[in-house]
């Protein structure tokens, strides 16, 4: 499955963001990768971030990972950057920006 998530970051904090991606932990990049997720690519404009992830199981990705110590401090990190979050628990499967139109869908 594919899904898009949308953040706002705090003015400002824009390098901040970038720079936190560098250096993601090998940590979450494995506890992800192991809950399903084959991609996730981000892109910012401005303040406003979208996110694509193809996983197998968005609501799965999220409960993987909503207690694992390392996303639990990455995510409070990540609140620090953000104005407009997203709920990263499991609860925030639902909360992902609705798709609208399907080149690929299309004959």
């Amino acid at each position: 499955m594919r899904v898009a998530v949308h953040v706002r970051l705090r003015a400002g904090r824009e390098a901040d963001y970038d720079a936190a991606h560098r250096e993601v932990p090998a940590e979450l990049i494995a506890a992800i990768r192991d809950a399903g997720v084959t991609g996730w690519q981000i892109w910012r404009s401005g303040r406003d971030v979208f996110q694509v992830i193809d996983c197998e199981d968005y609501a799965r990705l999220l409960a993987a990972l909503e207690h694992l110590p390392v996303n639990v401090a990455w995510q409070e990190r990540m609140a620090t950057l953000q104005e407009v979050t997203h709920d990263y628990s499991a609860a925030g499967a639902a909360a992902t920006v609705p798709q609208v139109w399907d080149l690929g869908a299309l004959p």
